[in-house]
């Protein structure tokens, strides 16, 4: 058993929470009491486990640049070019020439900077609140972690200044497939505005935009909840055969949020494909049929109680709200929230989204890309077709 509960929390301590499965009550008194030491819980030396976590992170940055699949790459750039050098634009992924800087030393200053009771919170599902009060205190209170008890010098509380931008990365996109099969060579492009932060008020219409826009590949299987009839879909992908894929992403943060669109297309047809996404970007804040608001509004209630279905989503949902927000909306609030969302809500947040400057990126053959200037002229416009260009020569 003592393995067991080892793997587990080993497995969600890379993402920063603990996941405490409390069918035994000895159980969870042991994950308290390894997480108050916070001790090394494997017989290898500290400096053999920085070096293969080191060896680890330089084959994830390799991964990432060879990965046929592009989107993780595109959020980090996308988010670069619209918060320039503050806060979310910082580089997710850890720069090639930082990884022999990481020792023990910088890992112990950045847990005790952020790994602060004030930063924490400790989330139980199917435990009484009482029982699991009297652990924490019985466990945690009082606790020296293994990083020292010295208190924080170096936390960066900056709020996130939205500039918007582009950043391009040329790249040869014609030998990534990782089998036999070839992948064809494809262009991507995600433009992106500014939304809101989870905090606000017009959240709730924003994910139900997102979810409107919807999207997917060209080649998706469909089938129940697939988003099918989604502008993305019906707008796009069944209307230019040669777009590859169409896909709406909403970031949302404490202080900003961003609304995106990802496609891809054969390198000649860049050009049209941005003229796409800057037309339906225009369309956002157009009419709004009834049909399609109270289809993208049942499929988010859809979404929300199916993944509310699942205890570990649970737990994860109390902890990150009481996280962010000091306090939990139950599914029945959000829905509510949802079923409230008014065509004119939908109108009202796109057209404010629209007057502000787009962030752009770009990754693959960009001969035909237009110019930055170019695409934020036909989000200004009124039916979101770039400035035609002429030549003389071909």
């Amino acid at each position: 058993m003592k393995r067991s509960i080892l793997a587990e929390l080993l497995t969600f301590w890379k993402n920063w929470h603990f996941r405490l499965l409390l069918d035994l009550t000895a159980k969870m008194k042991f994950c308290l009491l390894w997480k108050s030491t916070g001790v090394s819980v494997t017989a290898r030396p500290q400096d053999e486990e920085i070096e293969m976590t080191r060896m680890a992170v330089q084959f994830e940055l390799e991964d990432l640049n060879m990965r046929p699949d592009p989107e993780p790459l595109l959020t980090e750039m996308i988010h670069e070019a619209a918060y320039r050098g503050n806060t979310v634009g910082l580089h997710r992924f850890c720069p090639i020439e930082n990884i022999p800087k990481i020792n023990q030393e910088v890992l112990h200053s950045y847990l005790r900077n952020y790994y602060t009771p004030d930063r924490m919170v400790l989330a139980g599902v199917g435990v009484e609140h009482e029982h699991l009060v009297e652990c924490a205190k019985k466990y945690l209170l009082g606790a020296q972690p293994a990083w020292g008890s010295a208190g924080a010098v170096d936390v960066d509380r900056s709020v996130a200044q939205y500039t918007g931008g582009i950043v391009k990365l040329e790249r040869d996109m014609s030998n990534v497939s990782l089998g036999p099969t070839p992948i064809p060579e494809l262009t991507h492009i995600m433009v992106g505005l500014e939304s809101c932060s989870f905090l606000e008020e017009d959240f709730i219409p924003f994910a139900v935009l997102n979810m409107m826009m919807g999207g997917g590949g060209s080649f998706s299987a469909g089938g129940p909840g697939k988003g099918m009839f989604s502008r993305l879909y019906l707008n796009v992908l069944n209307r230019h055969h040669w777009m590859y894929n169409a896909t709406s992403y909403h970031h949302s943060y404490e202080d900003t949020g961003l609304l995106c669109i990802h496609a891809s297309a054969d390198p000649r047809q860049v050009r049209e494909m941005v003229e796409i996404i800057t037309k339906e970007f225009i369309l956002m804040g157009g009419t709004v049929d009834t049909v399609e608001l109270e289809r993208a509004k049942t499929q988010l209630m859809s979404m929300l109680m199916m993944n509310l279905e699942s205890r570990p989503v649970i737990f994860e949902d109390v902890g990150r709200q009481v996280l962010a927000t000091q306090s939990r909306k139950l599914p029945q609030e959000l829905c509510m929230l949802i079923r409230n969302v008014k065509p004119d809500d939908i109108r009202r947040v796109a057209s404010k989204m629209l007057r502000g400057k787009p962030a752009v990126a770009a990754l693959g053959d960009l001969t035909n890309l237009p110019t930055y200037e170019h695409i934020q002229v036909a989000l200004s416009s009124r039916d979101g077709r770039l400035p035609r260009t002429y030549r003389l020569f071909r």
